[in-house]
């Protein structure tokens, strides 16, 4: 039986399940090049992770990897961006590259965290899962100028980068629950750089205290009073449910002033956690345009939306802006501590513009020598097949030469027999007698009849 062959791919995202939807939707390598820490490292896993589904999550760098590598082969895999983080003397960097053609923006990280300190600096964590990173996360872009004659061309070209790393928003074909994480990208006028920041977006019930919200929702409140159940078991329906057996009714735990202390000493609600609850604001409660993911969250229903950050939180400033990609660079565009004048920019211009012509030139005359060396091997192999053909052709004219010498010495033989049966016309007399000469000439003659050697076959070669 045969072997069984694959035919399924397992890709994550839209575009397995629908191969149509992934047109026009950016994809990304997120890449660490060089010789990194650990920290640097996971700062790539975490960045990889907001940039899903639309990236290579599980790409793997190896060590006599090039940068040019990877901008050989995305393109065939339909790449259009290129986050390359490196370490440097001065600080750690992140260049991207818009493929095929740039420009290539260069960052210096001034700041960075992770998603794991992110995480345990929080005092409401959230655990992530899987079902979040399914769906592309929504951009917004912060305090960045409008484009304009009198707004610096580097800010704009920065602005559109980040812009074109997301896929477009189409709120017409938006589906609300596909709506899961947000990408804050924050530029700082007074510093001169940009905030990178990573969001869950969390519906809870509007105009409910946190206490009645708790019963609700059935999460476990912080303290002793308020636990889990210690007697249900892991897994058990009831094992969010809250533990009120210290008190002597519900509304001792409802109606208990804010900050006063219960039969614990410390307490159910503290002022700040008072402060984020979801029943104060007004500007943060909407009505739900459709059903979202979470209990009751259905369409029509008052919620209030919030944002926890997730990580990684980077400070970015922009140092140099170049056209081309890495290793086919061309003329600078921007650069945060180099100023030139007109005049240099003119020759810097002109020096990459006799560059570029002479790697054209270059690949020219390598197509050709290409294209030379294949007709000369071309040519070789017909040489060599003519060659053959001639010497199948002298083959053949030999073993016609040898069929004819065999045909006229077995005519030649027939002759002879002829004769012979001609002269011994009549029958063979057992009584004659063969004298002693004749009978050694006709063993002679037998015995030069058995002792000459068969003709030789002549070989042909045959074409397959």
């Amino acid at each position: 039986m045969g072997r069984r062959r694959k035919n399924r791919t397992h890709l994550k995202g839209g575009v397995a399940s629908a191969p149509g939807s992934a047109e026009g939707t950016p994809k990304s390598f997120v890449i660490k090049h060089g010789q990194v820490g650990n920290s640097l490292a996971q700062l790539v896993r975490d960045f990889r992770k907001v940039m899903e589904p639309n990236t290579a999550s599980r790409l793997r760098e190896r060590a006599r990897n090039k940068l040019r590598d990877f901008l050989t082969m995305a393109p065939a895999l339909g790449v259009t961006h290129l986050l390359a983080f490196t370490l440097t003397d001065v600080a750690p960097s992140m260049r991207i590259v818009r493929l095929s053609a740039g420009p290539t923006l260069s960052f210096r990280i001034e700041r960075y965290s992770l998603m794991k300190d992110i995480v345990n600096a929080s005092r409401r964590a959230r655990s992530m899962s899987s079902v979040e990173y399914l769906s592309p996360p929504l951009l917004v872009l912060a305090a960045f100028p409008p484009p304009g004659p009198t707004t610096p061309p580097h800010l704009t070209l920065m602005m559109k980068t980040f812009q074109s790393l997301f896929p477009p928003l189409a709120p017409q074909t938006l589906s609300l629950s596909s709506a899961r994480r947000v990408v804050l990208v924050h530029y700082n006028a007074d510093r001169g750089t940009v905030d990178f920041r990573h969001y869950l977006i969390t519906v809870k019930p509007y105009g409910v205290s946190k206490r009645i919200r708790r019963i609700l929702e059935g999460a476990p409140a912080k303290g002793s009073a308020s636990t889990p159940t210690a007697a249900a078991a892991p897994g058990h329906a009831h094992a969010a449910t809250l533990d009120l057996g210290n008190e002597k009714d519900v509304a001792d735990f409802l109606l208990r002033k804010r900050g006063e202390p219960g039969p614990s000493s410390d307490g159910y609600e503290s002022a700040a956690s008072s402060a984020s609850s979801a029943g104060g604001d007004d500007g943060d409660a909407i009505s739900l345009a459709d059903d979202y993911v979470g209990r009751n969250n259905k369409r029509g229903q008052k919620r209030a939306v919030k944002l926890d950050e997730v990580g990684p939180r980077m400070e970015l400033r922009l140092i140099k802006v170049v056209e081309g990609v890495p290793g086919r660079e061309g003329g600078v565009l921007y650069h945060e501590f180099v100023k030139k004048s007109k005049a240099e920019a003119k020759a810097q211009k002109a020096e990459h513009a006799a560059k570029e012509k002479l790697r054209k030139q270059r690949k020219e005359e390598q197509e050709q020598n290409v294209k030379r060396k294949k007709a000369a091997q071309d040519a070789e192999k017909k040489g060599k097949k003519s060659g053959d053909d001639g010497e199948a052709e002298e083959d053949g004219s030999e073993n016609e030469d040898g069929a004819e010498d065999e045909e006229m010495a077995s005519a030649g033989e027939e002759d002879i027999s002829d004769e012979d049966a001609g002269d011994d016309e009549g029958a063979w007399d057992d009584d004659e007698m063969i004298s002693e000469g004749e009978g050694e000439d006709e063993e002679s003659d037998s015995d030069e009849e058995v002792s000459r050697p068969p003709p030789k076959k002549f070989k042909t070669k045959s074409k397959r």
